[in-house]
């Protein structure tokens, strides 16, 4: 049967993340209907549900690379499992069920690719050696090591729990390829949030942002689309949060915290020089880079300067906002007309006052003003990515990832009923 055969009745899909900031489960209960440019999505309910605190701190410190036993991996792939088809349930009730879930999971660690051989020949394995990677990594044709990225919380075990169909393990299929397996949400970004006549940035700010250039959308505009991980987001912030406070507070409530402070211009300016904000996309990053280290290192940084607290949160929040600024004048093809924010970053007051300062005439708003929902757009996506999987359509775009091709994203699991 043909994909927009099967896609008259509008299905019912729950999307299932948390992101690299590990807040919690947003759950994301959804009518899908159409296939591409005729996709129709409709919110029922969403919800954010928190992780329980002992399981967010053994999550945060497998992600910030402490060694940890197989035994022990296993258990809390299990458990995240287990909360992420708690949310699942819970998402449905009052409404008729789901026939269709999909799991983005827990991210625990991504490696992008490295180039490698290529048109360099012999020097590629040096090349490799010299970017900390084992010599003896797969190299694609291309002369590319291969990327890797793990997401914690097993479809199968979420489709057992919930004797619904469950669509997992999204980012493997386009990183066996060469791609990156992020971001991976542009392609539902194209369809649900171009525009005829305006070019418009979709930038999630997440525990790392990561941006979609989505062009006007006449000609061949889908082969135009760029997308990125621009860097640092809410995860740096809430780590300095966290460390500020001496544990008192998990995030900076709208900004405030920050904008009782006065950044420190030359430190911006020092951090912009990072390596990867100058490489050009497709790239991805995480906590890998911006994490704990790097947290601890700005901290070392802004000691010269004699910041108090606020000041050194308005500055690395400065560096979020820099940070994206300084991608869309670098690596755009022309600058957008419109910015539309989404993810937790979006409800940070001073974030986005500092973007739109940054961004000068160049409107901010949210999705929310688009109609779609700010806080849990990434929910909804990887509820479509489950749903175009279900129906065999590619779900990467590969100017945004660097995959050689579109391939099929996820791995299908069946409910028990």
């Amino acid at each position: 049967m043909h994909p927009t055969e099967k896609a008259v009745v509008p299905t019912r899909v729950i999307g299932l993340i948390s992101g690299t900031s590990v807040d919690g489960i947003d759950a994301a209960l959804v009518e899908i209907s159409g296939t591409e440019l005729d996709l129709k999505v409709e919110l029922l309910t969403g919800a954010t549900y928190p992780y329980p605190a002992e399981l967010r701190e053994r999550i945060l410190a497998v992600g910030a690379g402490v060694a940890i036993s197989m035994a022990e991996l296993a258990e809390i792939d299990d458990a995240i499992a287990q909360v992420f088809a708690q949310a699942a349930q819970n998402i449905q009730i009052g409404y008729q069920p789901a026939t269709l879930i999909g799991s983005h999971g827990q991210t625990v660690y991504h490696r992008p690719p490295k180039e490698g051989a290529g048109e360099q020949g012999s020097r590629g394995r040096e090349m490799l050696t010299t970017h900390g990677l084992n010599p003896s990594y797969p190299l694609t044709a291309q002369g590319t090591s291969l990327g890797y990225s793990l997401q914690l919380g097993r479809g199968a075990l979420i489709a057992h729990l919930t004797s619904i169909a469950t669509v997992s393990n999204f980012r493997v299929a386009d990183i066996a390829i060469g791609g990156h397996g992020a971001p991976l949400v542009p392609r539902v970004d194209a369809y649900l949030l171009s525009h005829p006549q305006e070019g418009r940035c979709i930038q999630n700010i997440g525990g790392i942002g990561n941006v979609a250039y989505i062009p006007p959308q006449h000609g061949d505009w889908l082969s135009k689309i760029r997308a990125w991980d621009t860097g640092p987001g809410n995860s740096l912030l809430d780590l300095a949060v966290e460390h500020l406070s001496a544990g008192a507070k998990t995030y900076d409530q709208d900004g405030n915290w920050a904008a009782s402070g006065t950044f420190c211009h030359p430190l911006v300016k020092q951090w912009l020089n990072q390596d990867y904000f100058h490489l050009p996309p497709p790239k991805s990053t995480g906590r890998e880079l911006f994490g704990v280290t790097y947290l601890h290192q700005c901290l070392k940084d802004a000691q010269a300067y004699q910041l108090n607290p606020a000041e050194i949160l308005a500055t690395l929040t400065e560096l979020t906002a820099a940070s994206i600024v300084h991608s869309y004048r670098t690596f755009l093809p022309e600058m957008p007309q419109r910015v539309l924010l989404c993810g937790g970053g979006s409800r940070n007051l001073y974030l986005k006052q500092r973007l739109q300062l940054l961004l000068e005439s160049i409107p901010v708003s949210t999705t929310d003003e688009v109609g779609l929902s700010a806080d849990f757009k990434e929910a909804i996506a990887f509820a479509v990515l489950a749903y175009w999987r279900h129906l065999g359509i590619p779900g990467n775009l590969p100017t945004a990832t660097g995959a050689p091709q579109e391939v099929l994203l996820g791995e299908i699991h069946q409910g028990q009923s």
